[in-house]
C-alpha cells in the first residue's frame, strides 16, 4: 500500500493508481477460439466448453419451473425477505429515472418535434457465479431492464459442480422477473447470448459484470451485440476531512479490498494524524479479515494519500474517476458538488458502499477503471432508443426553407434542397 503526501506521489506512482485498465491482450486468443467456437457449433460447443472450463456436464441448459421452486424451499426466509427488501428499493429507484415516453412540442409555428422511447426486444444479463453466488447482481441487472419494458430478459449464470445453480441466485432472478435462466457461464455464454444457438435465441444487448475473459467477450462481440461498458475490478475512493473514523475508514477500504485480489481501495484524506491512525486499523482488520489472502494481496494495489486541501483531494478524485466514491466530510455535499466523474456516490457517515451494493436501491453495476470519465453506471435508459419525431406544417417548413436550402447546397447536397422546393412549389 502506498503512504504518502498527495502532492509526493512519484509520476509512476501516480499513473499506477490513475491508469486501471484491465489488459485484455493475453486472454484474446482463448476467447476468439471460444467465440468462434460457439458461432460454429452452437449447443455442441457450449456443452464442450463448460464441461473444459468448468468441469461440470450439463444436460438442459435452461432452468424449469421446477428447480426454481425448489430453490425457494432452500433459501431461508429471512434471505427471501432482505431480496424482496433490495428489488422493491432498486424498483423504485429505477422507476424515478424513466422518462415520458412520448412528447411534442413547436420549436417555431408549424414544427413540431420531439420523441418516443422504445425499449429493447431482448437483453441477457450476466450474473457470476463459481465461487460465490450473486443474487444482487442478478436484481440489479434484470429488475432495470423490466422496468424500462423489456420484454424478455435472459440470465446466463456459471453452474455448480453438480450442474445446478446456487439456490440464492435462482430466486434473486426469478424475483427480479427473469424470463429465461440458464446454467451457463464464461466467455460461452456471452457467445450464446450473441450468436444464438438451438437452446439460447440471441438477445439485443448483454449486460453485467464478468472477469477478464467476460469483459473480453463483450468487447470483441460488440459488433455483433450492443453491451453496458467494458469492467474491471472493482474499486473505492473515499475523500475525508478530519471528521473521518480510523476504524470506519479502514473497514470501507477492507470490504473493497475483500472483492478481488486486483481491487482498489484509495484514501485522500486531509488530515495527516487521521490517514496514519487510519493505516494502523487497516492492517489490524487485514489481519482479521475472513478473506485476509485476497485483502492483503488487493491492498497491495492500494493507497492512503495525504492531501494539502479539499480542492486538491477533489482533483485527484476526478482525475481518478471512481467507480465508487465516498465523501465522509462536514460539507459532504458541497464537495459533492464538485465531483463531475463518479460511478456512484456516498455522501456521509452512514452511507457506506455496500448500502449501495444491496439495497438502497442504486445500480451496483458500475464503469471501473477510469471510465466513469465517459460513462454512466447501468440504468434505466440502457434498456430503451430514444425516436426522434417530427411533424411539419406546409407553413412551418416554408419558414425553414431558406435555412434548409442554403445548408443543403453549402453540403453539395442539390437533391436534399430540391426536396423542400417541390413541397412548396404551386401546383
Amino acid at each position: 500500500m502506498i503512504f504518502k503526501k498527495l502532492s509526493e506521489l512519484s509520476d509512476e506512482e501516480l499513473s499506477g493508481l490513475l491508469v486501471r485498465d484491465v489488459n485484455i491482450q493475453d486472454v484474446i486468443p482463448r476467447v476468439v477460439e471460444i467465440l468462434n467456437g460457439v458461432e460454429e457449433e452452437g449447443d455442441k460447443a457450449l456443452a464442450r466448453y463448460t464441461e473444459e472450463l468448468d468441469g461440470v456436464r450439463v444436460g438442459v441448459l435452461r432452468v424449469s419451473d421446477k428447480e426454481i421452486e425448489a430453490a425457494y424451499e432452500k433459501v431461508s426466509q429471512d434471505i427471501q425477505k432482505a431480496l424482496e427488501t433490495a428489488a422493491d428499493n432498486i424498483m423504485a429507484f429505477h422507476y424515478k429515472q424513466l422518462e415520458k415516453d412520448l412528447w411534442m412540442t413547436e420549436v417555431s409555428p408549424g414544427v413540431m418535434v420531439g420523441q418516443k422511447i422504445v425499449p429493447l426486444e431482448s437483453v441477457g444479463a450476466y450474473v457470476p457465479g463459481g465461487r460465490a453466488a450473486y443474487p444482487s447482481t442478478a436484481l440489479m441487472t434484470v429488475i432495470p431492464a423490466k422496468v424500462a419494458g423489456v420484454p424478455r430478459v435472459i440470465v446466463c449464470t456459471p453452474p455448480r459442480k453438480d450442474g445446478s445453480i446456487e439456490p440464492i441466485t435462482l430466486v434473486a432472478a426469478d424475483m427480479a422477473g427473469a424470463d429465461e435462466i440458464y446454467k451457463l457461464g464464461g466467455v460461452q455464454a456471452i457467445a450464446a447470448m450473441a450468436f444464438g444457438t438451438d437452446s439460447i435465441p440471441d438477445v439485443e444487448k448483454i449486460v453485467g459484470p464478468g472477469n477478464i475473459y467476460v469483459t473480453a467477450a463483450k468487447q470483441l462481440l460488440r459488433n455483433i451485440v450492443e453491451i453496458d461498458m467494458p469492467a474491471g475490478p472493482s474499486e473505492v475512493l473515499i475523500i475525508s476531512d478530519y471528521t473521518g473514523e480510523p476504524d470506519i475508514l479502514a473497514a470501507d477500504l477492507i470490504a473493497q479490498a475483500e472483492h478481488d485480489p486486483h481491487s482498489v481501495s484509495v484514501l485522500v484524506v486531509t488530515d495527516e494524524d487521521l490517514a496514519i491512525a487510519t493505516r494502523q486499523e487497516v492492517e489490524a482488520q487485514a489481519n482479521k479479515a475472513d478473506r485476509k489472502n485476497i485483502v492483503m494481496q488487493s491492498l497491495e494495489n492500494s493507497a492512503i494519500l495525504i492531501a494539502a486541501t479539499m480542492e486538491d483531494a477533489i482533483v485527484f478524485s476526478n482525475n481518478f474517476a471512481p467507480e465508487h466514491l465516498e465523501i465522509i466530510a462536514i460539507d459532504a455535499m458541497t464537495i459533492f458538488g464538485e465531483i463531475n466523474n463518479a460511478g456512484s456516490v456516498f455522501l456521509g457517515r452512514y452511507a457506506p458502499v455496500a448500502a449501495g451494493d444491496y439495497a438502497s436501491g442504486t445500480n451496483h453495476v458500475l464503469p471501473t477503471s477510469g471510465y466513469a470519465r465517459v460513462l454512466s453506471g447501468l440504468n434505466a435508459d440502457h434498456f430503451v432508443k430514444k425516436i426522434t419525431v417530427q411533424q411539419i406544417t406546409r407553413e412551418g417548413l416554408a419558414q425553414l426553407e431558406d435555412c434548409i436550402t442554403t445548408l443543403a447546397e453549402a453540403e453539395g447536397l442539390r437533391g436534399h434542397a430540391e426536396s423542400v422546393r417541390k413541397r412548396l412549389a404551386d401546383k
